[in-house]
């Protein structure tokens, strides 16, 4: 489905991540993969991940929130690779502070925190790599339900979701004539490192289960496999969206 395909991963922190389910299920399907890492203290985990793609499996560090690391990220691809064709995005962060208590009270800093890591990353990168994208790509991104109604504690952060949101539909309307396609998938609560940071995050798993019309929560191979359609071109004609898969919750009033 996606043989002769490369892409690039931003996000993957460990075996649990959103990003690692996407990016098994790309590989499996036929793409190349590219990683970055944040820091130091991921890279280990991050570059054991990517090994069992392949020892020449290219691993870059990336802060999305230095314009030079995002130079650095796609001039390194651009050398390794004659085109970029899909690029995930599953990176967010806000202050933990930001994540408890009233989102009133959210601090000016932690408000342009995530905004610039949680949102404008999708921005730059998207920018990014579309030079690489000659002959059209798929940009996905990851959201939450907490961009559209207010889930409690998760505060700033879903205002920064509703801002990914946005920017997914002006990146797909000013790329849409390169054929390059931007959207994003809304996942139901899925247990990884992100989301034990989130106040609650436990009952939230349990309210998930007992409400959505599918009596259960998303796996991380479900969201593998909506990335992988995303990503084909069984989507070719799908751009701008925001894609649910949360077991139908999001289709609940009460």
């Amino acid at each position: 489905m996606l043989a002769g395909k490369t892409g690039i991963v931003f996000g993957v922190a460990n075996k649990r991540s959103i990003a690692w389910a996407i990016a098994q299920a790309w590989h499996k399907a036929g793409a190349t993969l590219a990683f970055t890492y944040q820091g130091e203290r991921l890279k280990d985990n991050v570059s054991e991940l990517a090994a069992t793609f392949g020892p020449d499996t290219l691993l870059l560090p990336c802060d999305v929130t230095r314009d030079e690391d995002i130079a650095a990220v796609f001039s390194a691809v651009a050398a390794k690779h004659s085109r970029l064709d899909l690029l995930l995005h599953s990176v967010a962060y806000a202050p933990k502070d930001a994540l408890e208590g009233q989102f009133v009270n959210t601090s000016r800093e932690a408000f342009r925190v995530a905004h610039d890591i949680s949102a404008y990353s999708l921005v730059a990168l998207a920018r990014a790599a579309a030079p690489l994208m000659t002959e059209g790509g798929s940009v996905l991104a990851m959201s939450y339900y907490g961009a559209e109604k207010v889930v409690p504690h998760y505060n700033v952060m879903g205002v920064a979701k509703a801002a990914l949101e946005a920017s997914t539909r002006y990146l797909a309307y000013d790329l849409g004539p390169k054929k390059i396609r931007v959207n994003c998938i809304s996942a139901g609560p899925v247990n990884t490192l992100a989301a034990r940071g989130i106040a609650g995050f436990t009952d939230m798993m349990k309210h998930y289960e007992a409400h959505a019309p599918l009596k259960r929560n998303v796996t991380a191979d479900e969201l593998g496999a909506t990335g992988t359609f995303l990503a084909s071109d069984g989507a070719a004609a799908i751009t701008g969206q925001v894609l649910y898969v949360d077991a139908g919750y999001q289709i609940m009033g009460m």
